[in-house]
């Protein structure tokens, strides 16, 4: 059984991961926030006596079930939230998680602003090419790669076989790969 701290360290260090896979997943922020804190509702709401190692996997399947819920309603969202994002300033500054990852280059050079900026200009281009995948592409690569959960528990917050992520998997990093290559980007 999961206690409370658990469950609350266990969303704390998800947050910013899950609002970027939702964010992947309907290309709207406040869409991917509202998404994020529904899913964290229902973890904490039914789920708060399950171990602590079953969080991880449940959260990923509310979080996709809920992305796809929203995606259902993708159309009447879409309206209302178009009409009312005519009135915003665009004046706010945006919060990226990924902005935070470190390279696995010289820290001398990270730290430099020519390396910030390389650093930000690379993270944008392959969450562009992130975004560009199929759906169950995308959810498979950032669970297996992101998430670090291995085959078996993408499979059960995916609710497909093992075979099906490994292949999902495989082709999403093909697929990233020959994007980045074609932009002269070599991982």
């Amino acid at each position: 059984m999961a206690s409370a701290r658990e469950l609350s360290d266990f969303l704390a260090a998800s947050e910013r991961r899950a609002f970027k896979q939702a964010l992947f997943a309907v290309r709207d922020e406040e869409a991917a926030l509202d998404i994020v804190q529904d899913s964290m509702l229902k973890l904490a709401e039914k789920y708060a006596g399950r171990p602590a190692d079953e969080l991880p996997p449940l959260f990923q399947r509310i979080l996709q079930n809920t992305i796809r819920d929203h995606c259902r309603r993708g159309r009447i969202r879409s309206l209302w939230t178009t009409l009312l994002s005519a009135f915003s300033s665009g004046e706010d500054e945006e919060y990226d998680p990924l902005e935070t990852l470190e390279a696995d280059s010289d820290a001398a050079a990270r730290d430099s602003p020519e390396g910030h900026l390389l650093q930000s200009q690379l993270l944008g281009v392959i969450e562009k090419e992130l975004a560009r995948l199929p759906p169950r592409q995308r959810e498979a690569f950032l669970m297996r790669y992101w998430e670090d959960m291995d085959v078996a528990e993408t499979a059960a917050a995916m609710g497909c076989s093992p075979g099906s992520v490994k292949t999902h998997c495989s082709r999403a990093t093909h697929a990233l790969a020959e994007a980045l290559k074609a932009k002269g980007i070599g991982l």
